[in-house]
């Protein structure tokens, strides 16, 4: 039997490789256009592929997972996001960038609905370690925009992909080595930890939609578009190495939200916890579209932790209300919904930039995060049970 640890330990990895390599682009993108002879707005839809593969993959590769195997698919997980990485590393046209992004993408979608499952099987206590495991990725958030400023700014960027590629391949390698494939079933972390009334569930699906839809859209759109926000509003600074060092510390203020998440949704219901959080991103975006300089930073902090804090609560209820044999199916709908308008997002955040800048674009993801008030309040009540 594999060691729960261990098997956590890698999947948490695993996630901060799949937000790691799917944002390296946004990042290295302010320094790729001049190199590639293509503007900001120009260059950005070339991600739009990858990012809806990132979503429209998660159907299938939740299948495998739940009809095959977890950890068989983790290991291409690895190998495959690796060797797509170092692919961008060489490209020399934009049609080849989109082709090597969109594998990127490709490789990326088994992680969510795979991995997600994979926590959820082997958790003792859920809602911490899908708090840890959210920190996990959004270290990866992090660290894609600092370590990409810093190998951009002194290696150029296409060290920026080839390097991270060659450590995914290896830690893959350690993953195969030291992980074998085990049947979860007969474990008490099999079955659903949390039920509502059978008439209410019809609220919990709604909910789940509405929001996954809002926040994973402006989730990405902020993601995505938070460098060259950066860029452009700070005053004090124009290098890439500063801007992504700035970009990090933002980030993980939304790591250290989604463990205080966590942590509260092993104690209260979810319902508890969404409705307070569902108010913070409309009025903090719409302020943001107009700030500059450290009370841009300020808020923007504010903006991550109120999307990274949703994120948690959504995965949670997906991981709460299934069991064993569907989890990954589960997570493969959700993520299927979420990454696919995440996915659209890319494209959105190019065409708002072009009609009105980053007021436009603020001002629109605003409005829409105002669906996660509705969500939250159509939430039932949650009636809870003993895992297995």
């Amino acid at each position: 039997m594999n060691s729960p640890s261990r098997v956590i330990t890698f999947v948490n990895a695993a996630h901060f490789i799949d937000h790691y390599s799917m944002l390296i682009f946004a990042a290295a993108v302010i320094i790729m256009g001049p190199a590639l002879h293509l503007a900001y707005s120009e260059l950005l839809p070339y991600a739009t592929p990858g990012f809806i593969a990132f979503g429209a993959g998660s159907l299938l590769t939740g299948w495998l997972g739940d009809r095959w195997s977890r950890r068989h698919m983790m290991v291409i997980f690895f190998i495959g996001v690796g060797l797509a990485m170092i692919s961008v590393g060489f490209v020399q046209t934009p049609l080849q960038l989109g082709a090597a992004l969109l594998a990127i993408g490709i490789f990326a979608s088994i992680y969510h609905p795979v991995g997600t499952a994979m926590i959820v099987s082997y958790a003792d206590k859920l809602g911490r370690e899908m708090g840890l495991n959210g920190v996990w990725g959004n270290l990866g958030v992090a660290s894609s925009a600092l370590v990409t400023g810093v190998i951009g700014q002194y290696l150029g960027w296409r060290f920026a992909f080839i390097i991270p590629g060659a450590v995914t391949v290896a830690i893959g390698i350690a993953f195969a080595l030291l992980v074998v494939h085990e049947d979860r079933k007969g474990t008490k972390q099999a079955a659903a930890q949390a039920r509502v009334a059978r008439e209410d569930m019809w609220r919990v699906i709604v909910a789940l939609m509405i929001v996954v839809i809002a926040i994973s859209t402006t989730f990405n759109a902020v993601t995505v578009a938070l460098p060259k926000l950066f860029a452009e509003r700070l005053d004090f600074t124009k290098s890439p190495a500063l801007l992504g060092l700035i970009a990090a510390g933002v980030y993980v203020f939304g790591a250290m939200t989604q463990y205080s998440i966590g942590r509260l949704l092993d104690r209260h219901s979810l319902k508890t916890v969404a409705l307070p959080l569902s108010f913070v991103l409309a009025p903090l975006l719409y302020l943001a579209a107009t700030l500059q300089n450290l009370p841009l930073i300020l808020v923007s902090i504010g903006v991550v932790m109120g999307a990274f804090g949703q994120v948690t609560v959504n995965d949670a209820m997906v991981g709460k209300y299934t069991s064993e044999e569907w989890r990954s199916r589960a997570y493969a709908v959700r993520y299927f919904v979420g990454f696919t308008a995440a996915g659209a997002s890319v494209g959105l955040v190019a065409w708002l930039y072009q009609q009105g800048g980053f007021v436009t674009m603020l001002h629109a993801f605003g409005a829409l995060c105002l669906l996660a008030v509705v969500a939250a309040l159509i939430l039932p009540r949650e009636i809870t049970v003993p895992a297995g």
